[in-house]
């Protein structure tokens, strides 16, 4: 039967019919976004326990490796342009080593200034003593003339004038000498704190200054270090326990650790000591269910030498055996 256009009606045929291609449309575009539901193994497997400590009384804890002196940051006592470096990352020193020098031109003049005035204060007590020697001889002549009249009393007095005088001198050079060996020696002082050395022996981790630069004493709380360095053999792991887990922690007890990502490279670190001091949590793990708002309890254990698996900074994970249900 032919369709007779004349007689569709809009509202009654026309329209529906739209209203019915509308929505297919619009499910054949949402079918279209689903996104893909199907199940595939993940890229990276989620942290978890190793097999043999999964089933063991445990306390799990994240930590940061560091060197077992704790990191120095090495800083200047006085301001200047940096006119010597003499280290680089990864350079071992020993105690006492220069590591770099900021500009001591100012003092070296110092210095030189007082070995001259030293010198001059020098020859000054020369001269003091060596006059008052021969007023001295001058005063003892005229008091061994037994005739009063031989000597008048006005060159007696004028001897012991004299006398006087020279002590006097000797005592004023004295003074100065004194006075240009203080200005010496503050001189050296700031030519050695000048010279910044390195406070125990150890590795240099971090340099962040340059020959050239000026290294000022003023920085703000944000300020880098100049030169951070530490003890790293041996090296240390600062593990945070949550608070709510420290009272089940057996301290003392070796724990077993492994670098954030390779669960299956564990250690067996030596307990060294508890921090006294609860502190707010700092080391994050970026875990969906991790609190960050409870103090930690830190725990210092020592790494054993494992040929570069724990680098300084390093995260790691770490299991500490738990105490039992009568202790």
């Amino acid at each position: 039967m032919a369709l007779d256009w004349k007689n569709l009606s809009f509202p009654r045929q026309i329209l529906p019919a739209i209203a019915v291609v509308g929505l297919l449309g619009a499910a054949a575009f949402i079918l279209a976004g689903l996104p893909d539901r199907t199940l595939s193994d993940p890229e990276r497997e989620p942290p978890h326990a190793p097999a043999d400590l999964a089933a063991k009384p445990r306390v799990a804890g994240s930590g940061v490796v560091e060197p077992s002196s704790e990191t120095i940051q090495i800083g200047s006592a006085l301001s200047g342009l940096v006119t010597g470096l003499y280290v680089e990352p990864g350079d071992r020193v020993g105690e006492g080593q220069l590591l770099f020098k900021v500009d001591d031109r100012a003092a070296r003049a110092q210095l030189r200034e007082a070995r001259a005035a030293i010198t001059e204060s020098r020859a000054a007590i020369a001269e003091a003593q060596s006059a008052r020697a021969t007023a001295a001889r001058q005063l003892a002549l005229y008091r061994q003339v037994e005739d009063p009249a031989a000597v008048s009393r006005a060159e007696v007095i004028r001897a012991e004038g004299e006398a006087a005088a020279a002590s006097e001198r000797l005592r004023l050079a004295q003074a100065r000498l004194q006075a240009a060996e203080a200005r010496a020696g503050s001189a050296r002082t700031e030519i050695d704190r000048l010279a910044i050395r390195a406070p125990i022996a150890g590795e240099i981790l971090a340099v962040n200054i340059r020959k050239g630069e000026f290294v000022s004493t003023m920085g703000g709380g944000g300020a880098q270090p100049f030169i951070e360095m530490g003890q790293t053999s041996p090296l240390h792991v600062r593990i945070d326990i949550d608070e709510e887990q420290a009272p089940h922690l057996r301290l003392g007890a070796p724990a077993t650790v492994s670098p954030r990502g390779a669960a299956n490279r564990q250690v067996e670190a030596v307990f060294v000591r508890a921090e006294p001091l609860v502190i707010p949590k700092r080391s994050l793990t970026n875990s969906a269910a991790e609190r960050v708002d409870v103090r930690v309890l830190q725990v210092i254990y020592q790494l054993p030498e494992t040929n570069g698996l724990f680098r300084v900074g390093q995260q790691v994970d770490a299991y500490i055996p738990a105490k039992g249900d009568g202790e």
